[in-house]
């Protein structure tokens, strides 16, 4: 374990990761792109194909945090709903906390043999960031232009064709209520927004956007059998929980609280029946998370999933596929190449630098959205937010109620 601590800290076991993970996924998404003619003839053919093809790519991600840096999950579940997991479609529901709390998720969709057919409610800017973006777009990820006219058609035709896949293959759809990523100044602006509305503060979430959860109740119930509430929280005192850690081989630990709840449990009598359900859950996970930070765990006691290898010899096939040439090829460089060879290389080696740099940056708090509209000075933080919270409530916000994180995109059938 010496030695493996020692290459976690080097420049280049991490230049060799970020280049197996760009180039692999270049592959991954030109096999995606060639699929489509299988679009129009065969849909069942084309999901089974992009699924596995994502899987491939995105299992690198949990190969990071599995097996490079010894990353841990503590999973806190009812033992007759563990038993359900990865059986069955379903929404995830979650905080949005931490840089990496998607990533988490993936690790335990991974090893319940999920990733695969994980899709996000995200933005639209999203499907545009190289690989792992266009992956989502090709497996139908719910991409958002925050302008709910848009949104609600975008959703509704996702909703109709859910779980219109081949046997065996589960569709798990994440969604993060919030819209954006927790930061303090954040906080304050949804705290002024429940104050205007009459709703109760929060301390460790922000006022969830209701209108695209309602649409997607609606439009759940009956084909997706439950939803999973779960929060997330990482200790107070470990290390700072975000991707660059990871990269580095720094062993985190993360805490997941999941309850299985039934769609049919889920009041659909009234959109402000839905709304409220959906503002006392973000209440109940804010008391959850008061309670983990001064316990430093959940209520019950948590269970491990055990790894799967299947991550772990994806990665190996892949730095196999990938470093064999790339070695030939700096060996055949040093012995007879040029001087304008051996400056294209140096060149290559940056542009790896600044692709994952730019990758990381994706996961970053600081790059996450505004929470309703960003005021001009800090003292006027009060006026603007009181001001937008009947825009924000109603979801005709720049950041629309429900124009959430993640989910699946149906454009290719506009295309």
């Amino acid at each position: 374990m010496g030695l493996l601590r020692i290459l976690q800290g080097m420049i280049v076991p991490q230049l060799l990761l970020g280049y197996i993970f760009i180039v692999s996924g270049l592959i991954v998404n030109f096999l995606m792109l060639l699929s489509c003619i299988l679009w129009p003839i065969n849909r069942h053919l084309y999901r089974k194909i992009n699924v596995n093809l994502a899987y491939s790519h995105w299992c690198q991600l949990t190969f990071l945090a599995q097996w490079w840096s010894g990353s841990e999950v503590l999973l806190y579940i009812d033992k007759e709903d563990k038993k359900k997991v990865g059986k069955e479609h379903v929404l995830v529901l979650m905080n949005h906390k931490y840089d990496i709390d998607w990533l988490m998720a993936w690790v335990l969709a991974e090893r319940f043999g999920m990733l695969g057919g994980t899709k996000i409610y995200g933005k639209q800017e999203l499907k545009y960031v190289p690989l792992i973006g266009w992956a989502w777009y090709f497996t139908e990820s719910i991409f958002l232009k925050r302008q709910w006219e848009h949104d609600r058609r975008i959703i509704s035709e996702y909703l109709k064709q859910i779980t219109d896949y081949p046997d065996g293959y589960w569709v798990t759809a994440l969604l993060f209520p919030e819209g954006t990523r927790f930061t303090e100044e954040k906080l304050r602006a949804s705290q002024e927004v429940c104050r205007a509305k009459g709703y109760p503060l929060t301390k460790h979430t922000l006022l969830p956007r209701t209108k695209g959860f309602i649409l997607s109740v609606h439009g759940m119930r009956g084909k997706v059998p439950a939803l999973y509430n779960c929060t997330v929280g990482f200790p107070s005192n470990g290390p700072e929980p975000n991707l660059m850690n990871i990269v580095k081989g720094v062993p985190l630990l993360a805490h997941f609280h999941t309850e299985r709840i039934p769609f049919e449990d889920i009041p659909v009598d009234s959109d402000e029946a839905c709304s409220e359900w959906l503002r006392a859950s973000f209440q109940k996970k804010d008391e959850l998370y008061d309670n983990f930070k001064k316990n430093g765990k959940f209520d019950g006691e948590p269970c491990t999933i055990p790894r799967r290898i299947t991550d772990l010899l994806m990665w190996a096939f892949w730095a196999v596929l990938t470093c064999v040439p790339l070695f030939y090829y700096i060996g055949q460089l040093f012995v007879l190449g040029t001087l304008t060879q051996r400056i294209i290389f140096i060149a290559f080696v940056a542009a790896v630098c600044f692709g994952m740099r730019l990758l990381i940056a994706v996961t970053e708090t600081k790059k996450g959205s505004a929470y309703g509209s960003k005021p001009a000075h800090e003292d006027s933080l009060q006026h603007t937010a009181t001001r937008n919270a009947e825009k924000i409530s109603s979801g005709i916000s720049e950041n629309s109620t429900d124009s959430q994180p993640e989910k699946t995109n149906i454009d290719k059938k506009e295309q």
